[in-house]
């Protein structure tokens, strides 16, 4: 597995506990710890998605500035395995 496909997965991981945690706090907003585990989540995706983008690319589009640059291969989701 590359470089680029663990920093992915990592981010793919702490982006879905941030949205588990949101729906939970969808009907306990009371939960502090809850609260703070989401804002743990979030820096911690802001930051991964940062280092991805600052080493391989945009994910989406308009994240570098240019609304076109995201498409630019390799695709985020492609893997170095995957050949044409």
């Amino acid at each position: 597995m590359t470089e680029r496909d663990i920093l992915i997965r990592k981010l793919s991981a702490v982006d879905f506990a941030a949205h588990e945690l949101q729906i939970y706090l969808d009907t306990h907003p009371d939960d502090s710890s809850a609260g703070d585990a989401l804002d743990k989540y979030e820096k911690q995706a802001l930051q991964l998605r940062q280092d991805f983008e600052s080493r391989f690319g945009p994910l989406s589009p308009g994240s570098d500035g240019s609304r076109w640059a995201w498409i630019s291969d390799p695709w985020p989701w492609n893997n170095e395995e995957v050949s044409d």
